[in-house]
């Protein structure tokens, strides 16, 4: 079967290419196949020169103007070019490609696809453009969509285009495996055509039909293996039973604060939960700033009082220290006689060791970390609860490690992320579900603005005026590094732009996905003291640690991400005293884009937003609008895909009646959830 054979067969790939392909996580042919892209260039007709906008993509057909110079140092050349048509005349640039100006000096009718951006000039220049030279080469590209497929060094774009040619010529014609019915009932594409089809697609319409298919069948494998789940969650007999305790109560009445009704309600929930014949298995959805962590403390309270060891994982290293340390305060605070331990990756082996020996001697009742906590020899003397985030659902494989090292334990999931009930119901099928959709009332609501890029100079100033009185900034932008097909701002250049623009008595740090833990970690916990005042950072910042200290959010290109994103953003800022306040930038002009921010202007409820984000999105956003993040699917995105989610499961509901059988043939039935968890 071609999905099996190894990477390194296909014609053209060499020992050094395939372990270029395998950095990227493809040693297969089939892992290639499902290897997406991740954006498309759309070859759109050339626009007239007096029409071009900056900082967009476009293609512009004129007539070679003057000569062709070359300027600059032998390190940093720069070949220009001016383009004409009867509207005005265009500057076109490029970098370190001299050899142009003999290409190109023959004159003539020229096509260039390129950046469009605006110099302190005032001037509108095309940067680095692609070259249609005859200007009929063009032709041949107009209306097609090019996939742009994510890359590592030494790995180009053609490179995977042309592997992935060669190995959708081989694919296995047989492969269909959704019934016939079932995909005549939804209007989903054949196998073969729906993955040729998101590769390659000859026009939009393709690609949305492509889509559709293969998210579909991504989301029932996914609902299929979570009903899996439930049934052998609801089979788990309750090892842990744990009755209300006294030293909850009067903890809950020392408190300098009343829990909102909504909070009181899910601790009951979770209570009855651990005294029942059965194990808990319950997600606890909560908005930013709801109150979740104090109901996992009260969790996590019970269970070392009735004899059992509770342990929380959280994403980060700095997450899982800065939860250690406001607990142990707490717990000191109030003469709560509970040992809490802290276990994480970066931790000496002998500090390790002698966690280890507090957690298995049971000393040590509430234990707080990371993936540290399912890993190596860490042993539980009397293990009866886990709570972790979404980041972190557990699946079968993680209950089997916990499993292994005593018993079944307690599961309670926190999620921030707002998902809309009807939702929520399908992708956490195998938890019961509870909501906190109240925040404290000493809260103050965050001030948000939605501006254009014309603006950015005064949120600079805003952002100065902010850290004078103390405070601390964050900014988003969607990319780590400049890329020449898209039009967003990038962390590593905008970085070192911010801190010229802001003075050397400020200091601004850079963090993204690509950077190590360690890394990563080091930079949250110096922001955290405040020994960085801006931190520019790519989304990862999302489940970032707690700083009450930092008032402003600014986020570059918001156009570029959802609704629910924007707002989980958001939630970084407005969890200290001072007010708070949200810059939501955005490039576009257009009017959907603007209408569709401004929801954001108006509301600071996640749960009100993600509906509306559903209501608003269609199949057009799929384009140059970030996925919302939520779940590792492929391709699907909860809230874009949000119909072909309810049709999925649907379909479940039909099959698990009606085909068994055919259920189990499912080539990722086994492990769907698990891969997406």
């Amino acid at each position: 079967m071609i999905e099996k054979t190894d990477i390194g067969d296909l014609k053209g790939i060499g020992e050094k290419t395939k372990k270029l392909f395998e950095k990227i996580n493809i040693h297969t042919v089939g892992d290639l196949i499902r290897y997406y892209p991740h954006g498309y260039d759309v070859y759109e007709e050339a626009v007239p020169v007096s029409e071009l906008e900056e900082d967009k993509i476009q293609t512009v057909t004129g007539a070679i103007y003057g000569r062709v110079q070359v300027s600059g140092s032998s390190r940093m050349q720069v070949t220009t070019l001016y383009v004409k048509d009867i509207t005005g005349t265009l500057k076109v640039i490029w970098f370190r490609m001299p050899f142009l100006r003999n290409t190109l000096s023959g004159g003539g009718v020229i096509t260039l696809r390129g950046r469009v951006v605006r110099k302190k000039t005032g001037d509108l220049v095309m940067e680095h453009p692609e070259i249609f030279y005859p200007s009929a080469k063009y032709e041949e590209k107009l209306h097609t969509l090019q996939p742009v497929y994510g890359l590592t060094s030494g790995l180009s774009n053609n490179m995977v285009m042309k592997a992935m040619k060669q190995a959708l010529d081989g694919l296995d014609l047989t492969r269909e495996i959704l019934p016939d019915s079932l995909r005549l009932n939804y209007g989903l594409a054949e196998y073969n055509y729906a993955v040729r089809g998101i590769h390659f697609p000859e026009d939009k319409e393709v690609f949305y039909h492509a889509r559709e298919r293969l998210v579909f069948e991504e989301f029932l494998e996914f609902i299929l293996s979570i009903r899996r789940l439930k049934e052998k969650n609801e089979r788990l007999e309750n090892n842990y039973p744990m009755q209300p305790r006294p030293e909850v109560e009067t903890f809950l009445k020392s408190l300098p604060f009343e829990l909102t009704g909504a909070q009181t309600k899910v601790w009951k929930e979770i209570e009855k939960d651990l005294g029942s014949d059965k194990t808990m298995s319950r997600l606890v959805q909560g908005d930013v700033g709801s109150g979740k962590t104090i109901v996992a403390v009260l969790a996590l309270m019970n269970a070392a009082f009735n004899g059992c060891q509770g342990a929380m994982m959280a994403p980060t290293e700095v997450l899982a220290r800065q939860h250690y340390e406001n607990i142990t305060k707490m717990f000191e605070d109030y003469d709560i006689p509970i040992k809490v331990e802290l276990l994480t990756g970066s931790m000496t082996a002998k500090e390790k060791r002698r966690a280890y020996d507090r957690i298995e001697c049971g000393l040590a009742k509430i234990i707080i970390g990371t993936h540290a906590l399912i890993q190596g020899a860490v042993s539980y003397d009397n293990l009866g609860l886990v709570i972790t985030d979404e980041q972190h659902r557990f699946g079968v494989k993680q209950r089997e490690t916990f499993a292994l090292k005593g018993g079944e334990p307690h599961v309670l999931v926190m999620s921030a992320t707002p998902i809309p009930r009807t939702l929520a119901i399908i992708l956490y099928g195998d938890l019961d579900i509870s909501v906190i959709d109240e925040l404290p009332a000493n809260r103050l609501p965050i001030k948000n603005c939605v501006v254009d890029t014309g603006y950015r100079n005064t949120a600079y100033n805003f952002m100065k005026k902010q850290i004078a009185e103390g405070r601390q900034c964050y900014v988003i932008c969607p990319m780590v590094e400049e890329s020449e097909t898209m039009e967003a701002e990038n962390v590593t250049d905008y970085t070192v732009a911010l801190q010229e623009e802001m003075g050397e008595q400020i200091r601004v740090a850079c963090l993204h996905g690509k950077m190590k833990q360690a890394q990563k970690d080091d930079i949250m916990d110096r922001f955290g003291r405040n020994e960085i005042q801006i931190l520019v950072s790519t989304t990862v910042i999302e489940v970032g640690i707690d700083v009450p200290n930092a008032t402003v959010m600014m986020i570059e290109n918001a156009e570029r991400f959802g609704l629910a994103q924007l707002h989980q953003l958001r939630g970084r800022v407005g969890r200290g005293k001072h007010q708070s306040y949200c810059i939501f930038m955005s490039a576009s002009k257009s009017k959907e884009t603007k209408k569709r921010l401004d929801i954001l202007n108006h509301s600071n409820d996640g749960f009100k937003i993600a509906s509306e984000d559903l209501r608003l999105r269609g199949p057009g956003d799929l384009f140059g609008i970030r996925q919302s993040g939520l779940m590792n699917f492929k391709l699907g995105d909860v809230y874009q895909d949000a119909k072909i989610l309810q049709m999925a499961n649907e379909a479940a509901d039909q099959l698990t009646e009606e085909d068994e059988e055919w259920i189990r043939k499912l080539p990722n039935y086994e492990n769907a959830a698990e891969v997406v968890l």
